[in-house]
């Protein structure tokens, strides 16, 4: 656990002192978000912040390679990684021309495919599944390699699709790393076996890379990720969830950190949880298509009615409106994880007192107007 805090610290200070250097090759090469009618920002604001939390993730990886524990793991755990970082660092240059050059969308798809076919040429890619009854079910290479692209690039275009506030989405993939990493070092602890995974280590370094950047980037925010970064740290969180179901035959998702029989949930959790960590800016993706839709547009015609402009809306401020995201992705995050691996009543109470907070916070929050001692209003902050 140690050298896991060590990775993600190391992911986090590279990336925050890499984050200056970005930025000024953003200004210097024009690649700057400029204001438009739907954005949130008032002044112009330079992209490119995946390259830092590129730099980041390798520093960590190389970093990690050195260490006693993680350094004397079996070969795969690193060679898998540096096939995620080669596919991210692809993705990530197909997002630097888009911040620049402002690429279409079907160029921007085909690098998507390019950096799934990265992933596949590395071993990166879904082959079996496992049943409630211990036994497993394999996939032959194309039905693999088909699963593996609909989840990377769905899950790429997923935070790319978030990216709309300072710091939301950054924020969002570090609460969900932090979540995976949780889930997959317990497992390794109930099926007592290495510690040393791809998973865990991928997921450390990214909480790490997004923490890093997060300073920079929350409001009001000096750098923006751009397409470099979102599609960066999409494709990173679901190949880690991948690897999780590769390296490990032996691994019994099935029962509890309890030792008893779970539900699907950890057999699936590996699939589902770049879904669920996204659930919330999927279901808003999924509105805005039938929104636009109804009203006669093009799907992918842009507007003000997405979620965080509804927080906005409402009365949240821009950085309660992040935080409020924050809290729903880690209450469908963390929520996941324990009740994949825990039983009993105190889960589902903590599930449930997670909910309402999040909720009241949400929606009654806004409603409550301060008063001075004399009785007479002032402005919310």
């Amino acid at each position: 656990m140690r050298e896991y805090l060590v990775v993600f610290l190391v992911a986090a200070a590279v990336t925050y002192l890499l984050t200056v250097v970005a930025r000024e090759i953003a200004v210097r090469t024009g690649a700057v978000a400029k204001v438009r009618d739907r954005d949130v920002h008032a002044e112009p604001i330079p992209y490119l912040g995946g390259l830092a939390m590129l730099g980041g993730l390798f520093a960590a990886f190389l970093v990690a390679r050195e260490l006693p524990f993680l350094s004397g793991s079996q070969s795969f755990v690193f060679d898998d990684a540096l096939s995620v970082l080669y596919a991210g660092a692809l993705v990530c240059a197909v997002g630097v021309l888009d911040d620049i050059f402002d690429l279409d969308a079907l160029t921007k798809f085909g690098g998507q495919v390019l950096a799934v076919g990265v992933l596949v040429y590395g071993g990166i890619q879904f082959k079996y599944f496992y049943q409630p009854n211990g036994v497993s079910f394999s996939l032959d290479p194309t039905q693999g390699a088909i699963l593996t692209s609909i989840v990377v690039i769905g899950t790429i275009n997923a935070v790319n699709f978030i990216d709309g506030l300072d710091g939301l989405a950054a924020g969002v993939i570090g609460i969900g790393a932090s979540a995976f990493f949780a889930f997959c070092y317990l497992m390794t602890i109930v099926n007592d076996v290495d510690r040393a995974t791809t998973a865990s280590l991928l997921s450390a370094a990214l909480a790490g890379a997004c923490l890093g950047f997060l300073v920079h980037n929350f409001h009001p925010a000096r750098i923006f990720m751009g397409d470099s970064g979102s599609m960066l740290i999409g494709l990173v969180l679901s190949s880690a969830a991948i690897t999780m179901t590769t390296q490990y035959s032996d691994v019994d998702f099935s029962t509890g950190f309890d030792g008893t029989r779970a539900s699907l949930l950890p057999l699936l959790l590996p699939v589902a949880l770049p879904i669920l960590i996204l659930v919330v800016p999927l279901a808003d993706m999924l509105l805005a298509v039938v929104r636009r839709t109804a009203a006669g547009r093009s799907p992918f015609a842009p507007d003000k009615q997405h979620l965080h402009h509804r927080l906005l809306e409402i009365g949240h401020s821009h950085r309660k409106a992040v935080v409020i995201m924050w809290m729903w992705a880690a209450l469908v995050g963390f929520g996941a994880v324990f009740a994949s691996l825990l039983t009993g009543p105190l889960v589902l109470v903590g599930v449930i007192s997670g909910l309402a907070v999040t909720v009241v916070v949400t929606f009654v929050a806004p409603n409550l107007t301060p008063f001075r001692r004399s009785g007479e209003k002032v402005p919310p902050a």
